[in-house]
């Protein structure tokens, strides 16, 4: 066991880990944020992606000993005080949401496309979701619920021109 000490969703944990302990059954099984999805456990859908010091990251494949002094951010930290968050809104006014399995994970790494890339293309978020499998919306919804939430969508499919 090992002590690790970390800033989940701006709130700070110190626990005892297994030093074989992925930071995913820690964040799910630990701290009872269970956002978090496992799919394939081999970092190839994205279902467990978090931010991990602002950077996206597969929690399946990170050991929680490696998350010792750093910053995480979940699904759960998206929402403030009740209120889901202006792309968590998109997600939901575009249907990108189906079985919502993906949808955590998705949300995370267009959450980090979004810090990086204010206004992206539509390119660079396919490029930002590429690896976040999602079996039920075909995408599109996905793309324009980040456009929508970049200020780049004026009505549904209809791309702003500046």
């Amino acid at each position: 066991m090992t002590r690790i000490s970390l800033t989940v969703n701006g709130k700070r944990y110190e626990r005892d880990v297994a030093e074989n302990r992925t930071l995913l059954r820690f964040l799910r099984e630990d701290l009872g944020l269970i956002g978090t999805k496992e799919g394939c456990g081999a970092g190839e859908c994205g279902a467990c992606t978090v931010l991990f010091d602002g950077l996206t990251v597969n929690s399946c494949m990170v050991l929680a000993v490696e998350a010792d002094g750093r910053a995480v951010e979940t699904i759960e930290g998206e929402a403030k005080d009740g209120k889901l968050s202006d792309l968590q809104e998109a997600f939901q006014k575009h249907h990108a949401v189906q079985c919502g399995f993906c949808t955590p994970g998705m949300i995370m790494s267009t959450r980090e496309l979004l810090h990086r890339t204010p206004k992206p293309t539509v390119a660079e978020i396919k490029e930002g979701i590429e690896g976040n499998f999602c079996r039920c919306t075909g995408y599109q919804q996905i793309v324009e619920a980040v456009l929508d939430v970049s200020g780049q969508l004026e009505k549904k499919g209809e791309l702003r021109h500046a």
